[in-house]
């Protein structure tokens, strides 16, 4: 049973699909000793009741999309003593950050019978744009093993162990073939942060780019392999760059160059 000595878990969610609160309820064994360590006081996914603030941790999912939003992460924010973004959406606007590059009202027009009932702001943003986060976990969805290291690190006041290597040393680790050698794919894997265990390159597929961009990532190098090497248009650089993180800055400046590109 919960007391009230233990630090208090609060969940949240904004505009999003819910995967990433799905990946602490996926810990399943994990998740008996997670709820044995802290009092779930808010977890609308999980549980009805909701203990009243403040909250030691919050987890924030999704991005922030309408005003109503905007107001309630800064009342998150106030509300929890450590604030973390989880997953895609939270840390770069996710997908519905491709808003960004187009007319919102446009896309309400043609989607809506009455869009003039809808309350939504000009652009999807990352929830660092609106209040300070203690620390960001990368991923669409996020990796159930980071998310728990990230919690029990907080708890116990030490920095969490997040790689922020490229994709390519799980590829390697793992033995498998470089599909962008092998098969010629637009793997973003060279560029993109690991932490899916290389899930997609396992496939035979190439990497989405879902963990956003590696630290440091060399996007000129990459891109003139795409280019030259593989013969892929400006459009489809636009793309890939824009899919799942395209709102974290080198994706964006990236996408931003190529969309130029084929302007002219």
């Amino acid at each position: 049973m919960p007391t009230a000595a233990q630090p208090k878990l609060a969940v949240y969610k904004f505009s999003s699909c819910d995967g990433c609160q799905l990946g602490l309820l996926n810990l399943e064994d994990e998740l008996l000793t997670l709820v044995g360590a802290v009092q779930v006081a808010m977890f609308l996914e999980a549980r009805r009741d909701v203990l009243p603030p403040p909250y030691d941790i919050g987890l924030v999912e999704g991005s922030i999309s309408t005003p109503d939003e905007e107001e309630r992460i800064h009342q998150a924010r106030r509300d929890c003593k450590t604030l973390i973004a989880i997953g895609a959406c939270s840390t770069s606007g996710g997908i519905q950050a491709l808003r960004n590059w187009a007319d919102v009202h446009e896309y309400a027009r043609t989607v809506y019978p009455h869009p003039e009932y809808l309350q939504t702001l000009e652009t999807a943003t990352p929830i660092a744009a609106h209040v300070f986060v203690d620390f960001e976990l990368r991923g669409c969805p996020v990796n159930e093993k980071q998310l728990l290291e990230l919690i029990a690190a907080t708890l116990i006041g030490r920095r969490p162990h997040i790689r922020t290597h490229s994709l390519c040393v799980e590829c390697k680790r793992k033995g498998l073939p470089c599909v962008m050698v092998s098969q010629g794919l637009p793997c973003l894997g060279p560029v993109t942060q690991a932490g899916c265990n290389a899930l997609c390159p396992q496939c035979g597929r190439a990497c989405y780019g879902c963990f956003g961009p590696m630290e440091q990532p060399n996007m000129s190098a990459i891109g003139n392999h795409f280019t030259s090497k593989q013969n892929r248009n400006p459009r489809e650089m636009t793309r890939m760059l824009r899919l799942f993180n395209g709102y974290l800055e080198p994706f964006k400046q990236a996408s931003d160059k190529y969309e130029q590109r084929e302007k002219k």
